[in-house]
């Protein structure tokens, strides 16, 4: 008995794991046959509970996951035909007869299911990835939704790692899946000029959830190591369907150079380490060859295509600056401002211009980067933006005015809303004195 329970143990987590590996293919296929996003998700979770019932019995499948497919296509097709009668039930209900409204739709939507059976289907999950990743849907939308669809996150561990209650993140998953489905939009990956702004959605939404990873907004931990891991994974995804894209290669580069430093970046006492104090023989070689590697790739195809480098590429290269400095004083400043001017043309911004400030205080000294950064001081944009005050601070500090620094990293640590980062700059603010 306790052997039958053992091996019944063992096939459920083959299960499990198979399904957590399958998850994203089948709900993409699904979706792509059924234009149901909600009833793809119903459907794969079916296949798991049938394999769970079966398997058991029968053995684990030469190939699980096409097992899995086929399961749930069937039943995808099962319920395309319940539709299709129920409709035809509802004319005669109405005392219209069925022939007089031919259901030309359904029956193609069957034709097009049943042979999406012996259809390879290899686009499922990058098709998944652009639908998720649409912009008709807010960022935060698009954000939970990837993590759920493709990460296979629950629903209580994506609020977590947005901090919000589980029953808006709910809600969000459900408005996010309805608006989807109003849009009416094909589930599958753009063709032609419709590619370039759903690639940069894609490209955004993935870049966002790495940054709330490798630099959390709220909460008492300043990095999530989990959400920089599911992005990187999703840059793979994406970089192994479109090899050929300078900036799916550029983003690639960038989140593996700078998850390098991750383990680096937080004390023992879980407090921040800065750049200049990390302990750079810790940092992880093997992702900064990666990254340099596909960094390399990425400026290779742009100089192919007499492109000029795009702000993923450009942020990589910055990225790579540090990675191949020895030590914080070998840093080639002078390259990073330069390479900060680049990206401030091709992605101008309020943020961008902050850190080409930091940067231009360190290649030309803090009064050049305080000339750039106080441009910033009235914007709107940035009103109640912890890092402007932060920046400011730490350039006046090194500039010798102690005062007014303390001043600004009092009114960052008022501003940010992690506990740890404000610990951070309350104690720069005490190291200024009164």
């Amino acid at each position: 008995m306790a052997e039958t329970d053992e091996r019944a143990d063992a096939v459920a987590r083959t299960v499990e794991t198979v399904f957590r590996m399958e998850r994203a293919r089948l709900i993409g296929g699904l979706a792509r046959m059924l234009r149901d996003l909600t009833r793809a998700e119903d459907l794969a979770q079916d296949a798991l509970v049938a394999a769970l019932a079966t398997w058991p019995e029968t053995g684990i499948p030469a190939n699980p996951g096409a097992w899995l497919m086929a399961t749930a296509r069937r039943r995808a097709v099962d319920h395309l035909r319940h539709d299709r009668m129920r409709g035809r039930k509802l004319a005669e209900l109405a005392q219209t007869p069925a022939a007089a409204v031919p259901d030309h739709d359904g029956l193609r939507r069957i034709a097009r299911a049943e042979a999406a059976m012996d259809d390879d289907l290899g686009d499922e999950v990058l098709g998944l990835i652009f639908t998720a990743c649409h912009p008709v849907l807010t960022r935060e939308a698009r954000a939970a939704l990837t993590l759920r669809l493709i990460g296979g996150l629950a629903t209580d561990e994506i609020a977590r790692a947005f901090l919000v209650k589980e029953a808006t993140m709910a809600q969000r998953l459900v408005r996010a899946r309805k608006t989807l489905s109003a849009a009416g939009l094909a589930w599958e990956i753009p063709r032609g000029p419709a590619l370039a702004p759903r690639l940069a959605s894609v490209l955004e939404v993935i870049y966002l959830i790495f940054n709330e990873g490798y630099a959390a907004t709220a909460g008492p931990d300043l990095t999530r190591p989990a959400l920089c891991a599911e992005a990187r994974r999703l840059g793979r995804v994406l970089a192994a369907a479109m090899p050929a894209d300078p900036e799916v290669l550029g983003l690639k580069a960038l989140m593996d150079i700078q998850a390098s430093r991750l383990a680096t970046r937080i004390a023992p006492d879980g407090s921040a380490v800065p750049l200049d104090a990390q302990d750079r023989r810790r940092w992880d070689r093997l992702l900064i060859s990666q990254g340099l590697d596909a960094l390399a790739q990425a400026e290779g195809l742009a100089w192919r295509l007499a492109e000029t480098r795009g702000p993923y590429t450009l942020q990589a290269a910055l990225a790579a600056c540090h990675a191949r400095a020895p030590d914080f004083a070998a840093t080639d400043w002078m390259r990073i401002a330069g390479l900060y001017d680049d990206l401030e043309l091709v992605m101008p911004s309020p943020v961008v211009t902050l850190n080409r400030a930091v940067a231009h205080g360190m290649a030309h000294g803090p009064e050049a980067g305080l000339a750039i950064a106080m441009t910033l001081a009235t914007l709107p944009a940035l009103a109640g933006y912890a890092p402007l005050p932060a920046v400011i601070g730490d350039l006046l500090c090194r500039a010798g005015r102690k005062a007014e620094a303390r001043e600004h990293f009092v009114d960052a640590a008022g501003l940010t809303r992690n506990a740890r980062e404000r610990a951070h700059l309350l104690a720069r603010a005490a190291a200024c004195g009164t």
